[in-house]
């Protein structure tokens, strides 16, 4: 045998061997990969840099994968895809996590003390709260001569028209806050005929994010918004010139929550160790920027405490928000 064929043939054997380590090694990656906790989450930026942080200092660092996705996007996933889902841990709106495991019992009960204020099911617990408001513009009020609205009917007058911003329930958890409200105070056939002039009157500022009024009151844009009631206040105490009204039909909250997804196995009981984690240690940095307690002994400053605290008569479920959407629809 030529020397020429001898080369070929173990240089050939070291290239054979070197792909069976890089496939080993490829192998061993991902299932190190797969070992870490999947979180899916809808929170905002600053409900995920508090549970990063919570997550850093208990030394997970590099044992979890974070994936932030819309509200509408992830409530899909789950009430498509049910415990099929990637994500071993979530945080979501409570009442997606009440409506995916009504259809799936897909979420195991949290084997943790919660010490929470309300009563919650056994496979979630809440870790932030968000609280419908109106909040207004005090210079554009002055400059239009308009009176400071002190309910939500009172954007519905002519003086308001082209005036006001809302959130719209197709896309965002927030408008759900001001129909809960609308139908509570004055029932489906009123309720309907109010949403109908408030819609008219806000015009090309129905926003499609919960967040979006407050920025167009702030721009002067518009003279008054509905949105949340912790931004309006924290914009006032920056010395913008808003303020929020508590509005007489009441101040309606929802709840975002943890729930861990029972895989039954060694990624589950990780991923529970999280959950724990993120309520014990989070909710100091989630009451700063969400400020409403929900644990004993949590409190807010009075700022923060909504003059009408109110609770919709039905269990909150992503069929009641889907009739809810069609109720505002059909309001045009």
């Amino acid at each position: 045998m030529s020397k020429s064929k001898t080369f070929k043939g173990l240089l050939l054997t070291l290239l054979a061997i070197s792909l069976v380590f890089a496939l080993v090694g490829c192998s061993s990656s991902k299932a190190e990969e797969s070992k870490k906790v999947v979180i899916y989450t809808n929170g905002d930026e600053e409900a995920v840099a508090a549970m990063k942080t919570a997550l850093k200092n208990a030394g997970y660092d590099g044992k979890y994968v974070l994936q932030s996705l819309g509200t509408s996007e992830l409530g899909g996933k789950l009430m498509a895809e049910g415990s099929d889902i990637e994500a071993d841990l979530i945080t979501m709106s409570s009442y997606f996590i009440d409506s995916s495991q009504s259809k799936y019992h897909m979420y195991k009960d949290l084997s943790f003390t919660t010490n929470v204020m309300d009563s919650y099911p056994s496979y979630y617990t809440p870790i932030l709260a968000n609280t419908g408001s109106i909040f207004v513009n005090t210079e554009v009020l002055k400059q239009k001569g308009l009176e400071k609205p002190v309910s939500i009917k009172d954007l519905t007058k002519p003086e308001y028209k082209g005036l006001v911003s809302i959130p719209n329930i197709m896309d965002s958890s927030t408008g759900w806050l001001l129909v809960q409200a609308v139908i509570t105070q004055y029932g489906e056939a009123e309720g309907k005929q109010v949403l109908h002039d408030l819609i008219a009157n806000v015009g090309p500022h129905l926003e499609s994010s919960g967040s979006g009024p407050i920025k167009k009151v702030e721009a002067g844009e518009v003279a008054a918004g509905f949105g949340l009631r912790h931004q309006a206040v924290k914009a006032k105490a920056s010395g913008v010139p808003i303020d929020y009204v508590d509005p007489s039909e009441g101040n309606f909250s929802l709840t975002e929550s943890i729930a861990v997804v029972d895989k039954k196995n060694a990624t589950t009981d990780l991923a529970m160790k999280m959950a724990e984690t993120i309520i014990k240690d989070a909710r100091k940095d989630l009451i700063t920027n969400y400020p409403v307690a929900l644990y004993q002994g949590e409190t807010v400053e009075d700022v923060n405490k909504p003059a009408q605290s109110m609770k919709f008569a039905k269990p909150l479920t992503v069929e009641l928000l889907e009739e809810h959407q069609k109720f505002f629809n059909d309001a045009k």
